[in-house]
């Protein structure tokens, strides 16, 4: 392994362990708390964005103490896009092409 390729393992480590999933049983708590909106709200806002896309995956985070919704959506084009919301505010952080 070179320094080069090295430095990418230690880089993607570090990146890695910035974001948290969080199971379903703490994110009932975020959300009786008021702390994050309801899934289903913020997937009808990435829905939105994609008329007639199809949900086909949904994972809660917390990325640098904020918290996330992924969204992956099958658009009827056959594409699969990545949505990121702020979990607590609605806010869009990410609209793109899944690879």
């Amino acid at each position: 392994m070179n320094l080069r390729t090295g430095g990418f393992v230690v880089v993607m480590l570090c990146s890695l362990a910035l974001a948290r999933d969080l199971g379903q049983d703490e994110a009932l708590r975020l959300r009786e708390q008021g702390l994050i909106q309801p899934m289903e709200q913020l997937l009808q806002k990435a829905l939105e964005r994609h008329p007639g896309a199809k949900l086909l995956e949904v994972e809660l985070e917390e990325d640098d103490d904020v918290y996330v919704y992924e969204f992956e959506l099958l658009t009827p084009g056959g594409v699969v896009r990545e949505i990121k919301l702020n979990a607590s505010n609605g806010q869009l952080l990410k609209d793109e092409v899944d690879d």
